[in-house]
């Protein structure tokens, strides 16, 4: 797998390289837009990684005009800016994935390995099973699926297994009413209720602790005597 990492702070890029390196990924390194443009256009590249202020052209810059040409390589943005409308923008441009400086390697790792598999397109253009997305977004919530890591507005919030498991049936059922019994059946593979019927209330609240800190929008909610329903920011 090969990446390209553009960023102009060599005491970030050299650690940074170093790492994905030292995981078996192929790394060239650029320390401006214009460079990091051109190889990108040259070369075949599985990732690029872009940090978003760049000398010559920025990295919103390198990504529109990746995007403009009708190239698909995965785009992570790396980035002091941090606010919704930042990420915004990032994302219109045609970025796959924003990580807020300062960040620990190990999540741009699992970023990285979320990407790469996001990228592994057939020629016919079509996913297989295996290679489906297990990066899931709701509102300004995102889910790695595979690493049970969540990330909220550029926050990192490990999971358990369960509480993994319960957060990503509610996020591929956005806004759908899902009653106790599906829940239930989901995380304990059963139609009846755990031993104690306040363990699913337990296990909500504890999610909700993570996910929703003070200040966010609320994303789980109860529907009284039915079950819950699972909302992005906004809606």
């Amino acid at each position: 797998m090969k990446i390209l990492l553009v960023d102009d702070e060599v005491e970030l890029t050299e650690p940074v390289s170093r790492v994905l390196k030292r995981e078996g990924y192929q790394v060239d390194v650029a320390y401006d837009g214009e460079k990091g443009s051109e190889l990108a256009a040259k070369t075949e590249y599985n990732l690029l990684i872009l940090d978003w202020m760049l000398p010559k052209q920025t990295g919103l810059e390198v990504c529109q005009k990746l995007r403009a040409e009708g190239r698909l390589t995965p785009v992570l943005f790396l980035t002091a800016k941090d606010t919704i409308d930042d990420r915004v923008r990032g994302l219109d441009a045609g970025a796959d994935d924003y990580l807020v400086k300062p960040f620990e390697l190990r999540e741009l790792l699992a970023r990285v390995r979320a990407l790469l598999r996001r990228g592994m397109v057939l020629e016919s253009g079509i996913l297989t099973e295996t290679e489906k997305p297990v990066l899931l977004r709701v509102g300004d919530l995102e889910l790695d699926t595979e690493n049970k890591l969540a990330y909220r507005q550029g926050r990192l919030i490990q999971l358990s297994e369960k509480e993994s498991q319960l957060l990503e049936y509610l996020m591929r059922h956005p806004g759908q009413l899902l009653s106790h019994t599906q829940i239930y059946k989901h995380l304990w593979g059963t139609d009846e209720e755990p031993p104690s019927s306040n363990v699913l209330a337990a296990q909500i609240r504890l999610l909700r602790r993570k996910i929703e800190a003070e200040g966010d929008a609320p994303l789980i909610h109860s529907v009284y005597g039915k079950g819950y329903r699972f909302a992005g920011v906004g809606e």
